[in-house]
């Protein structure tokens, strides 16, 4: 009897056919999972739209109203008006992140993955579908907490489309982050030590609740380091007009980090790397 052929090599055979209608096939399954995704977060309001506001507005009583009033004004705008750009983009990233992470390793543990695997479906069509949903998501809570924040400060967008593809970018950047970090996930512990231990301290220290002109040279070559600095500050130039980073340099570290992850994620799907838990 000759022996089992392995998931992957099934995988690649299918995707070698020139089947003409492959381009129909891949819009429709495109279109499939981004609907799935849309309807799980919307199915679950409550819990993927809501929560993310109420936590900012805790930030905007705590660091905005509170602290801010003893800091006043950085950046020559009250601390308030300063804050909000890095926390609506807080949002954006820890939503991302979260609804791809938890979705994806979902389809892994349920064994729905590897159903997609061995269909026609290209991979940067599998990929394009998760990462849509956590757009979609960073979208909708983006949208969400900036109502929030338009109750604390007074916030008029100075540069509309370099807020636009900013978030836009920002949040297919963590979905593609999130699909990374479910790939190689073995159980939902796992799934949450990234946002714990590297993705939540990162997002504190890039540059939400101060200007790095405030620290010494030293540690601003270290914050430097950090992706996410430029991504708070590249929002704050769109909705305020003031950055600490030049807005180009922005636009290369997000347009550089989207391309290194999708490649990443697009190799390891390719290989059937973490597939099955």
């Amino acid at each position: 009897m000759a022996a089992e052929e392995p998931l992957v090599s099934t995988t690649l055979n299918l995707r070698d056919q020139r089947d003409p209608n492959l381009l129909r096939i891949n819009i429709v399954g495109l279109g499939t999972i981004v609907r799935r995704e849309i309807r799980r977060v919307v199915r679950i309001w409550v819990q993927t739209i809501v929560p993310p506001a109420i936590t900012m507005t805790l930030y905007f009583i705590i660091f905005g109203n509170l602290i801010g009033r003893r800091i006043g004004e950085m950046d020559g705008v009250p601390y308030m008006t300063f804050i909000a750009p890095g926390l609506i983009m807080m949002a954006v990233i820890t939503n991302s992140f979260g609804n791809v992470v938890s979705s994806f390793f979902s389809g892994k543990l349920h064994r729905h993955l590897e159903e997609m695997l061995v269909s026609p479906l290209a991979f940067p069509t599998i990929v394009a579908g998760y990462v849509i949903g956590g757009v979609v998501r960073g979208l909708a809570v983006a949208s969400l907490v900036t109502v929030v924040a338009l109750l604390f400060a007074d916030l008029s967008i100075v540069h509309p489309l370099v807020t636009i593809s900013v978030v836009i970018l920002t949040s297919m950047v963590f979905s593609l982050a999130g699909l990374l970090n479910a790939i190689f996930a073995k159980n939902f512990d796992e799934i949450s030590v990234i946002p714990t231990f590297v993705l939540t301290p990162l997002t504190y220290l890039g540059g939400v609740f101060f200007s790095i002109s405030l620290l010494s040279p030293a540690w601003q070559a270290v914050a430097r380091l950090n992706p996410i600095l430029y991504m708070v500050n590249a929002f704050r130039y769109g909705m305020l007009g003031s950055s600490d980073i030049p807005i180009g340099t922005a636009y290369a570290i997000i347009g550089v980090s989207l391309i290194v992850l999708y490649s990443i994620v697009v190799y390891l799907l390719n290989r059937g790397t973490g597939i099955r838990t």
